[in-house]
């Protein structure tokens, strides 16, 4: 067998193409990790690769691997059963697309690469928090050299734009009842006017907007995301002001590619300019609660027994 370093595996018809790994067939397969374009002779270590158990090991427990060190030599017999690792067994350590805990360009230190894995980020991606990772650092509020006070003075908010830049794409319409907001990772009801599992429109008491948040499902609601009990909620006060785009009012938020105040459909629906509840309590009467007004992205708090709209929320750390 004359191959450069490579590991001969036995499959009927196929032809499949992993990771930068070749896999040819029918009758037997030959798998070469590594680049096709020898950079020596195949006698020599410089044209070493990696093997398929190198791979398998790390996906698995992040061992380095290593290429062989001497010239390639033949080996006295062909692979047996158990000496390496089906491409099942491999494909079973490769990263799966929608994992809960994959990270967000906002929660990677900025400059730095890492692999995303929600179907909305999946690859290859750059941070961008200047917080060093770990969580999203402050964003910025929206407001351009030229939106809403053109020139914007020296110094102002405008002028500056200080904060965490936002990404191209600002919301995602994942065309399930969910929008994705791309800069802080939540995901949010697409239809921002419900207030019942029912489907029913309109406001509701803090408790109630809490209790119809907490039994939001898949099925309910516009909803097919596969969501289960226990998944939504109603957002904290934080969560709803990372919503606001201070460029805006009436509502104060942007469309879905962050270039432009929203429109219905955009990438949300029954968007209201008007108050919403937040799930965070007033420190200084626990009788009142935060809430954020989205026709201009005023805070302030308000008993619990008024009546404001709701906005369901999901994921987030």
């Amino acid at each position: 067998m004359r191959t450069m370093n490579c590991i001969v595996l036995c499959i009927l018809f196929s032809f499949v193409t992993v990771c930068g790994v070749g896999l040819y067939g029918p009758g037997t397969m030959t798998a070469s990790a590594g680049s096709l374009d020898s950079p020596a002779a195949r006698t020599s270590a410089d044209s070493a690769m990696y093997t398929i158990e190198d791979i398998y090991n790390r996906l698995n427990d992040g061992t380095a691997g290593s290429k062989r060190t001497g010239a390639f030599t033949e080996p006295d017999s062909g692979p047996t059963e158990g000496t390496g690792h089906t491409l099942d067994q491999v494909m079973e350590k490769a990263p799966c697309v929608d994992d809960t805990n994959g990270a967000g360009v906002a929660d990677v230190a900025s400059g730095k690469k890492f692999w995303g894995l929600t179907s909305v980020a999946w690859g290859l991606k750059t941070g961008t928090s200047a917080g060093g990772g770990g969580s999203a650092a402050v964003a910025k509020t929206g407001q351009t050299p030229i939106v809403p006070l053109d020139p914007a003075p020296t110094g102002s908010d405008g002028d500056l734009q200080k904060g965490v830049a936002w990404p191209d794409l600002r919301f995602t319409d994942n065309t399930d009842g969910t929008v994705t907001d791309n800069l802080t990772g939540l995901i949010w009801l697409k239809k921002a006017d419900y207030n019942s599992t029912a489907g029913d429109t309109g406001t509701a008491t803090w408790d109630n907007a809490r209790l119809f948040c907490n039994a939001l499902e898949s099925g309910q609601c516009g909803l097919t995301d596969g969501s289960s009990l226990g998944d939504w909620r109603l957002p904290n006060v934080k969560e709803l002001s990372s919503l606001i785009d201070w460029a805006y009012y009436n509502p104060a938020l942007s469309n879905a590619d962050g270039t432009a105040k929203w429109t219905s459909g955009d990438a949300f629906a029954g968007v209201q300019s008007r108050y919403y509840w937040s799930s965070t309590t007033y420190a200084n009467s626990t009788v009142l609660a935060w809430h954020v007004y989205l026709f201009n992205g005023y805070v302030r708090n308000v008993h619990k027994d008024y009546d404001y709209y709701v906005w369901p929320v999901r994921g987030g750390q």
